[in-house]
């Protein structure tokens, strides 16, 4: 089975730092994704979608102090589904991201932020990124 997500998007929030009873660093994260699109009678349309993504140990430290509302990252990851009981005995669940590698694309403002990249055009190197071992469950 394959269960891997890459996305590029915008934080629309500041980074949220929390820790496990462990001590294992977590933050927490939203991404806007825009998607363009011609609609049948030809005219361009644009819809957002916001996407809640989850790192863990070091690569949740790099993030919750490199990063901040605005700026463009490459997100891989894969999709966790978490599952839970209301307080009235309904059941909820909700999909995230789950961090594997996060990369700086562009700053607040930039108005030309690259649409792809190298690793050497990354503020945060692909290299220093944990394993999917790394993560705490």
């Amino acid at each position: 089975m394959l269960n891997k997500v890459m996305l590029i998007g915008r934080l629309t929030r500041d980074p949220e730092v929390r820790f496990l009873p462990s001590g294992v660093q977590v933050t927490n994260l939203t991404i806007a994704v825009n998607r363009r699109y011609k609609d049948k009678s030809g005219e361009w349309r644009e819809e957002s979608y916001f996407f809640d993504i989850e790192s863990y140990g070091k690569l949740a430290e790099r993030v919750g102090s490199q990063l901040s509302k605005g700026y463009q990252i490459l997100i891989e990851g894969s999709l966790r589904q978490d599952r839970w009981e209301s307080s009235s005995g309904e059941k909820r669940s909700k999909v995230k991201i789950v961090a594997d590698r996060i990369a700086l694309l562009g700053k607040p403002g930039d108005r030309n932020a690259k649409s792809t990249s190298t690793e050497e055009d990354l503020d945060i190197p692909l290299e220093d990124f944990e394993s999917d071992e790394d993560v705490p469950f």
